[in-house]
């Protein structure tokens, strides 16, 4: 407890002696004439540079609009411009005072500040992630300040001071925040590390499309676990005392979240026995399309009028799908025609047949076939049967195609196509006296 009270006391006379260094440096250098100067010259640089800063964007933008490069750096690039021309005047003001013999304190710290701006914007537009990119550029700027304002050291020293006790382990605010700082730039390289692995299995040729799927998933997750558990134990913590916090995370998380784990475990097995794969055609439950995507919980199926599906994963587990392309993309279609009673029957099969060839989608071998299905109320029933390569490129498109071939050559060759025929009965009788009444 004493050690305790020691510590406190020792944190706000800190404190207190931090206050006074950095209300004795306002009073003796920033409250003079000298340091309002350089300040105002600094805010009017500032004005001039974001005039001239509107005037040079849409000119340079209306320049370079054409080239490649410009387009691809346009949008990092066009932060930059206002930081640069700032600093450069901001930079002209400091050497000009200096050959003057004025104070240029102010100047300098302001030209260091703007350095700093373009720097960390050169290394932020490197960050796709929006909040990572945001939390950098907090932590450089805060540490920078401090370090502009020799409070770097004292400030870190104070933070190790801090400490907090779980149990038998001590950690301090500086474990934490170094912890963290740890863990942010561990996972963003094990994510870019996961993209190169991705990129690399995707140009592989000998890899199949569900092994790159598994493969570069698999990779990015033992990646990510493996950045936060060594950012965990570099903030001191020992790994052994989350066992029992994982395990009972484990079981919450195995009751709350029976649905998503079982959408996971799903997906790891629709990889695993390559049932399906990005590409394949496939039908379920009335959906019909090629599957795009195999995510952790889900599988995105986009239809042929470009809706996309997302599909859960244990869905195509349990129920019946159909793979158009699952062994080999070749399906055949069965296109039913009705005939008339009076048509040429050896003619109009050899005018579907000759409909069929006609299509570059038709395979020639199997060759189609036409069959007499039956005698039908109607007409004669004829089935169509033919072979396609591509059902990836839609499967009822070409049935339609057909349908139009073997109508122009019907309408041509007089096929008639028979209408429902229908023989009524009229039975006569004897009509009561009381209706032959009313008919008069």
């Amino acid at each position: 407890m004493e050690e305790e009270i020691m510590t406190m006391d020792n944190l706000m006379a800190l404190a207190v002696e931090y206050y006074n260094i950095v209300l004795n440096w306002l009073q003796t250098t920033l409250f003079t004439v000298d340091s309002t100067i350089q300040l105002g010259i600094i805010g009017i640089l500032f004005l001039a540079s974001y005039w001239i800063n509107r005037s040079l964007t849409p000119f340079l933008h209306k320049v370079f609009e054409e080239k490649p490069f410009y387009q691809r750096v346009e949008k990092s690039i066009k932060s930059m411009y206002l930081p640069i021309i700032w600093w450069l005047f901001v930079f002209t003001a400091w050497q000009i005072a200096e050959v003057l013999g004025t104070p240029i304190i102010f100047l300098r710290m302001a030209w260091t500040f703007i350095s700093l701006w373009i720097l960390i914007n050169l290394f932020t537009t490197t960050i796709e992630s929006e909040t990572i990119s945001r939390f950098v550029s907090i932590v450089i700027w805060t540490g920078a300040i401090l370090n502009i304002f020799g409070l770097f050291g004292p400030f870190v020293n104070l933070l190790a001071a801090t400490t907090f006790t779980f149990g038998t382990t001590t950690i301090s605010i500086l474990a934490i925040i170094t912890g963290v700082i740890t863990m942010v730039i561990l996972i963003y390289a094990a994510l870019f590390l996961s993209r190169v692995i991705e990129t690399k299995l995707r140009e592989s040729p000998t890899v199949t499309p569900s092994a790159r799927v598994l493969l570069s998933k698999l990779s990015k997750i033992v990646l990510v676990v493996l950045a936060f558990l060594f950012a965990i134990s570099s903030m001191g913590i020992d790994l052994t005392a989350l066992a029992v916090f994982g395990g009972a995370i484990g079981v919450g998380l195995g009751f709350g979240l029976q649905k998503v784990v079982s959408n996971f475990i799903s997906g790891v097995i629709l990889l695993l026995d390559k049932s399906i794969k990005p590409g394949d055609v496939i039908e379920i439950s009335g959906t019909y399309g090629r599957i795009n995507k195999l995510a952790a919980r889900y599988t995105s199926v986009i239809s042929r009028d470009g809706r996309e599906h997302l599909v859960p994963n244990e869905d195509i587990i349990t129920q019946p799908v159909i793979n158009w392309t699952f062994s080999d993309k070749k399906v055949r279609r069965h296109l039913p025609v009705n005939v008339a009673y009076s048509t040429d029957i050896e003619q109009a099969m050899a005018l579907m047949m000759e409909a069929a060839t006609e299509s570059d989608r038709v395979i020639r071998n199997p060759e189609p076939r036409v069959l007499i299905k039956g005698f039908g109320d109607n007409g004669i029933d004829l089935e169509l049967r033919m072979w396609i390569r591509d059902s990836e490129n839609g499967v009822s498109n070409i049935a339609s195609d057909v349908y139009l071939t073997i109508w122009n050559k019907f309408n041509d060759a007089g096929v008639e196509f028979p209408f429902p025929q229908r023989d009524i009965h009229i039975v006569s009788s004897k009509v009561p006296d009381a209706a032959k009444d009313l008919l008069k």
